[in-house]
């Protein structure tokens, strides 16, 4: 049966592995807790390929309980059943270390499961995740475990791993392997911080490499036509989505077009023009907004020429549009405003709209006292009169605080002198 290359030459001790650096260079806290021997309950967070189930194994060989490995998408309570019908014999005498991949993907049921298990000592648990595990794993479990975020690995640390799955090619074929210059930088770069996808596009272009004068020489040709598109780590359910999303807003929100537009690219490589779409419409409103209240129609017609043309040509108004948004002027006082007023409904503070103010047309509106002391601010100069419009226990609110911009602060001086005029 084939086995995979990255499986083949998975590493077995700490220094053969590449990247997480944050986390296994000599003194961090989990290098500290694997060189003890002592291991408590771990959960591995990130995205794959990256080396979590490689990092499990070499735990593993460092201690002295049984080990069992499970995938969550396919294991049920019967296979914990089992294991647990192990415990305190002799085939699992000093406790069994758990190694449970995809945890997420365990019910709350199966997750509670383990709960008395891994709190007395009996399992060590050691579960991967791809998924933010503070929204899917139980919070019970997440109490026992230490949790530890893997990140993607940089090109420039995968470089040393296709270098290696070369060699180790290379002795298993008998022959001599060599690449062109620039092919071992384009695996590395396209992999997307995958060391695995990395290895499995050295291990296809080996394959697919003939035999030249007795050896086989990697081209930019067949790596560049293997690797297709770069291996943007993107999923629309889960944590790559909401994280591009979020840089994606916040660097128009701080004003830096080079990182929108990188982020701009991601989204669009991925497809994702939806998301672009609506987050480019938020932010035209929500980080413009009354700093140039003109950017919204803008950004509107941006976004329905993006969808009315679709992609590719969608990138073009979609590009402007962004670069519009991050050289604006900026200006957070209308969700302020807003989230200030909501907060006091939804705080109960609501109170009884004046008597002035509630509708008069209809027959016994007088009567009720309704709309009988209104003054209509068009019959007065500047259009303007001082009278009472929130309700009584709010009447001396703020809500809306002017940002320092040329269009608020024109504003805030035209209604200063407007209102000061009538306290005269």
């Amino acid at each position: 049966m084939f086995s995979p290359l990255a499986d083949r030459m998975r590493p077995t001790t700490l220094e053969d592995m590449v990247g997480q650096s944050h986390l296994l260079s000599p003194g961090k806290p989990l290098y500290n807790m694997i060189e003890s021997g002592e291991i408590p309950n771990l959960i591995f967070y990130g995205p794959s390929g990256v080396g979590k189930t490689t990092l499990a194994s070499i735990i593993a060989s460092r201690t002295n309980r049984k080990l069992h490995r499970l995938n969550a998408t396919t294991a049920s309570t019967s296979d914990i059943r089992d294991m647990v019908a192990e415990l305190d014999t002799l085939a699992a005498s000093n406790g069994i270390l758990l190694y449970l991949d995809e945890i997420q993907y365990f019910n709350k049921k199966q997750q509670q499961s383990l709960l008395e298990h891994i709190e007395n000592g009996a399992i060590t648990l050691i579960a991967s995740t791809t998924e933010n595990p503070y929204f899917y794993i139980y919070n019970a479990i997440l109490s026992r475990s230490n949790v530890f975020e893997f990140r993607p690995v940089s090109a420039e640390e995968i470089r040393p791993a296709v270098e290696r799955a070369m060699a180790f090619l290379a002795q298993e074929k008998g022959c001599e392997i060599t690449a062109e210059n620039g092919v071992v930088e384009h695996i590395a770069g396209a992999a997307g911080g995958d060391v695995r996808k990395a290895l499995n596009m050295t291990e296809a272009a080996v394959l697919s490499t003939l035999y030249t004068d007795g050896k086989k020489v990697l081209t930019m040709e067949t790596v560049t036509t293997l690797s297709g598109k770069s291996a943007m780590r993107y999923d629309r359910d889960g944590d790559s989505h909401y994280n591009i999303l979020s840089a994606f807003q916040k660097s128009m929100r701080g004003s830096d077009p080079d990182a929108a537009l990188h982020y701009l690219a991601r989204l669009l490589e991925a497809g994702d023009l939806p998301s672009v779409c609506r987050r480019l419409m938020v932010c035209a409103c929500e980080d413009v907004g009354l700093a140039y209240p003109m950017i919204i129609p803008i950004v509107k017609g941006a976004v329905d020429a993006a969808l009315q043309v679709g992609l590719p040509e969608a990138r073009i108004p979609l590009a402007d549009a962004v670069i519009l948004v991050c050289t604006s002027p900026k200006s957070n006082s209308g969700i302020c405003a807003i989230d200030d007023a909501m907060a006091d409904i939804q705080n109960g503070k609501n109170g009884d709209i004046p008597a002035h103010l509630k509708d008069a047309h209809y027959s016994g509106a007088k009567e009720l006292g309704h709309g009988l002391t209104y003054q209509y601010p068009h019959a007065f100069p500047n259009h303007y009169i001082p009278q009472q419009y929130l309700p009584d226990e709010l009447k001396d609110r703020v809500y809306y605080r002017p940002c320092e911009n040329k269009n608020e602060q024109a504003a805030k001086t035209y209604w200063d002198a407007v209102k000061s005029k009538k306290k005269e």
